[in-house]
């Protein structure tokens, strides 16, 4: 096997190995746990297969996602085009960067009061304060990465008098692609957070909303498996989201890999 294969194949067996061992780990360490609020993880599995296999899928599980599949494709829309329209033009960028430094600064949960004033406790205000939320990475990404690219790539474009609307979608875009890759990424986790906090605050249902009601109801068990539900969609999102990126993105890795 030559070097760059078993380097794969290690790095591979790292990453499956290392949380199968953890998990081991904590199932033996919680095996005869008789605590009532940190129950043993046998008890926590059993009872995440009655609960979300596929009990509460309708009720909890999709709104859940609704939400935020919503606010994050509004933020993901709205952080590129205004992103590129910022990054593209110095004085818009000076004019707006007072107002973006200010509303960015805002702690999102602070909003969940006025959102519930403004839009009520339905899904319209949960989707609003994630695309809020989200919004930030995806516009500050893409300014900084249609602001970095290669202004030779820019002179050559025009000397050949490429189209303004060619220009952006072949060769801006492009280029600030991996940069608002890395924004979005960012904002895909944030915006399961804010879900979470969002449903934990104001709702009747959602994911979040059956935690915060399982602790209030001392359903320990359930609570915990909402929790392993919200860790396994999270790194289930990341997952897809790296996969995407990376077939999006080969390109740029078929570039980087030759310059090195």
């Amino acid at each position: 096997m030559n070097p760059a294969r078993l380097k794969r194949v290690t790095g591979g067996g790292l990453e499956i190995g290392v949380p199968l061992a953890l998990l081991v780990l904590w199932a033996v360490l919680t095996g005869r746990e008789t605590s009532f609020f940190f129950p043993p993880l046998l008890d926590i599995i059993r009872t995440f297969q009655e609960t979300w296999l596929f009990a509460r899928v309708g009720s909890d599980v999709v709104p859940s996602l609704t939400r935020l599949f919503a606010g994050y494709a509004i933020a993901v829309l709205a952080g590129i085009a205004i992103g590129m329209a910022l990054g593209s033009s110095h004085m818009l960028r000076r004019m707006a960067d007072p107002v973006v430094q200010f509303l960015r600064a805002i702690p999102p949960p602070v909003l969940i009061p006025a959102g519930i004033l403004i839009l009520g406790v339905g899904s319209t205000m949960k989707i609003a304060l994630i695309a809020f939320v989200c919004f930030w990475p995806i516009l500050l990404n893409t300014i900084d990465g249609v602001d970095g690219v290669d202004p030779t790539q820019r002179e050559t474009a025009r000397s050949f008098q490429i189209p303004r609307r060619d220009r952006l979608f072949r060769v801006v875009l492009p280029s600030a692609a991996p940069q608002i890759f890395a924004g979005a990424r960012v904002s895909l986790a944030l915006a399961v957070i804010m879900m979470v906090v969002s449903e934990m605050v104001a709702s009747t249902n959602g994911i979040g909303y059956f935690v915060l009601q399982s602790q209030r109801t001392y359903a320990i068990t359930q609570m915990w498996s909402g929790i392993l539900l919200l860790a396994l969609l999270g790194f289930t999102l990341n997952l897809v989201f790296l996969l995407v990126e990376r077939r999006v993105l080969r390109w740029h890795r078929g570039a980087r890999g030759g310059a090195t």
